[in-house]
Parts: structure tokens; C-alpha cells; sequence
């Protein structure tokens, strides 16, 4: 059986409740025929009902997650049809700016600059940043993934850390231990949270006749999505072949919060601003629609200029933008983009 790879669309009733997702030929018809209204979210093409939908029934859809310290698989399953596959890429950069952060801020104290008085050590305790950025970007994509269908189950491979047999000590030794039970109590309250070790995951994929490719970082739908595709589909059964083995590759943009300043001097001994959000009256990371490079996304500032950076690669296309040639279109937090259809599961291999 060949996989059609079509990336469902979500739809919309009136009210803006959730529909179950139709497929693009259907929505393109129901846009000429002015019964629905397109948008985009954050990549992914979506319309709403103009028109109160002749039925509401929604069937079980499933979310796999196949956690990774790079790379992440995300799979959005029905037991008929896999509406969604994503392959995210992981935060980690927040150890490295933390510890820059605490040597520009020790390196002042040296200085004849003001500060105020040392205060107490407030890093101890809780979730590390780094871990907590990485399990709050799991859990920013789930909340967009559940506000675009009507998932009712989320299945996670569990990921575990060596322990020593003593309860006290293994509950809260490791970061990941509680970075993934802070994120499993956010998950469960968004639908049925299941949970199924590696070696189970393994198991389920041998079983299905699947083969999962050894190049980790590879944009392959055998790299990551190929577990998180066996966990939706156990838990919402259905055909045993994929139809979708299309990926849609996610990627955090980095943003640089407000600093004192850059960390070496420019000429002249000064040292210049660093970081912000804003460029200009645009948030960072921003869509715009510009005369000459289409649709791309805001970056830094020079002056009155704003540079504009590529959707695909991230590369910075122009650095000396006038505002005035921009067009707001939405705000965004990751760059999405669609790889091209393949023919079946086995040649995503």
C-alpha cells in the first residue's frame, strides 16, 4: 500500500470549535465556494466553517511523542487516517546563555560599573533553566497541536534516569526525572496521558514490519516520527501501513533577551546594546510580507533599518530593510517548513 502523504487540514466550526480535519481538495472547494475562511497557524493551513457543519462527532485522535535530546518525533493520528507528523528540533542553548549570563554578571562586580548588592541565590532549588526550557517547548507544541484538533489521547515514550532504590532520592535527583513529571501533569490536563517505555516502543515497531534509520539527525520520517507513529497507533489502532509519512520540520528561533551590554568593547572602549525583542515596532521572529523577498521573518535592527531572515534555512536575506516596505502578518515563535511528498513509508527510509 502506498502512503498518499497528504497533510490534513484543520477545520473550524463558526463558534471556533473543533472539527475533525478534512483534506486540502475539500477545503480548497469550500473557500471558492465562500463556505469557509483560510488562515495559517504557525505553518500549518487551516480554515474555519462559515457555515454551521451538518454533524459534530469527533472519533479519538492520538498524539505520539518520541522525546530526544536533539531531535523530537510528533505524530496527530485517527485510527483511519495520520493527519500530522513533526520533527522538532530540541532547546539547547539555555545551559551555555545561563552560564555566560552568571560570567558577564560576576565580571561586573570587578569593574567600576553600578550594581546592586549580591542577592541570594535564587538558582537553587526547582528545575534547572535548561531543563525547563526543553520540557516547556514539548508542552508549547502539544497546546498548539490540541488547539488545532480534537485530540482526546496523548502516548509518550518514557524516558528514565538511572536510580539508586531509595524513593526520596530517585524522586527528585534528576533534573529529567522532574523536568518529565512536571510535564506529564501539564499533559494530562489536556487529554488521557499514556505512557510506554523504549524497549515497548521498540517491541510495537517490530511488529508492524517498520525499520528505523541510525542517523538520528536526519529529516526522515524513519528517524523520530517512525516512534511516535507506532505509539499513536497503539493506541488508537488502525491500518498497520502509514498513508502519511510526511514532515513537517519545526525549529525554535533563538532570541536574545535585553542585555547590559555586548560582551567585548567595540572601538573606542564603549560597549554597545545587545539583545531585545523588538525591531523597530515588530516583535522578533514576527512574519512579514516584504515587496521584494515575500513572505520571511523579522530579526535584529541597524539603525532604521530591520534585517529579514529566510523561512527555510534561517539565513538572513537583507539587513537594511525599511519598515515602510513590510507588512505585518503574524506573530511566530519557530520556523515550520513542509519537506517534499515521497511515494511510500519505505522510501522515507
Amino acid at each position: 500500500m502506498s502512503a498518499i502523504n497528504t497533510v490534513y487540514v484543520p477545520v473550524y466550526a463558526p463558534d471556533r470549535s473543533k472539527l475533525m480535519p478534512t483534506v486540502p481538495s475539500r477545503a480548497r472547494r469550500w473557500i471558492k465556494q465562500g463556505k469557509a475562511i483560510s488562515f495559517w497557524d504557525h505553518g500549518i493551513f487551516c480554515i474555519r466553517l462559515t457555515f454551521e457543519p451538518s454533524g459534530r462527532e469527533t472519533q479519538q485522535i492520538a498524539v505520539g511523542i518520541d522525546p530526544g535530546s536533539k531531535k523530537e518525533g510528533y505524530t496527530v493520528k485517527s485510527q483511519a487516517h495520520t493527519y500530522l507528523n513533526i520533527q522538532a528540533d530540541a532547546v539547547t542553548w539555555v545551559k551555555e546563555a545561563v552560564k555566560t549570563r552568571r560570567e558577564m554578571r560576576r565580571a561586573r562586580r570587578f569593574r567600576k560599573t553600578p550594581c546592586r548588592k549580591n542577592r541570594h541565590n535564587r538558582a537553587r532549588g526547582g528545575l534547572p533553566p535548561s531543563t525547563k526550557a526543553r520540557w516547556q517547548w514539548k508542552l508549547r507544541l502539544c497546546n498548539w497541536l490540541y488547539r488545532l484538533f480534537p485530540i482526546t489521547n496523548f502516548i509518550v515514550e518514557d524516558i528514565s534516569a538511572k536510580t539508586i532504590g531509595k524513593r526520596k532520592f530517585d524522586a527528585t535527583f534528576s533534573p529529567l526525572q522532574v523536568g518529565k513529571d512536571w510535564f506529564y501533569g501539564e499533559l494530562g490536563k489536556l487529554g488521557k496521558l499514556q505512557l510506554r517505555s523504549g524497549w515497548e516502543t521498540k517491541l510495537l515497531r517490530e511488529e508492524l514490519g517498520l525499520k528505523k534509520t541510525k542517523d538520528k539527525s536526519a529529516e526522515k520520517w524513519t528517524a523520530h516520527c517512525i516512534d511516535s507513529w507506532t505509539l499513536a497507533w497503539y493506541s488508537v489502532w488502525g491500518d498497520t501501513v502509514p498513508d502519511n509519512t510526511r514532515l513537517l520540520c519545526i525549529t525554535p528561533l533563538r532570541f536574545h533577551r535585553r542585555q547590559l551590554h555586548k560582551l567585548q568593547p567595540a572601538e573606542g572602549g564603549t560597549r554597545k546594546r545587545e539583545g531585545g525583542t523588538l525591531s523597530h515596532g515588530f516583535k522578533r521572529g514576527s512574519l512579514v510580507k516584504h515587496i521584494k523577498y515575500g513572505v520571511t521573518y523579522v530579526g535584529g535592527y541597524l539603525k532604521d533599518r530591520i534585517s529579514l531572515h529566510c523561512l527555510d534555512t534561517g539565513r538572513r536575506l537583507a539587513q537594511n530593510i525599511k519598515t515602510k516596505d513590510c507588512k505585518f502578518l503574524t506573530y511566530n515563535s519557530w520556523r515550520a517548513r513542509l519537506l517534499p511528498r515521497t511515494s511510500s513509508w519505505a522510501s522515507a527510509a
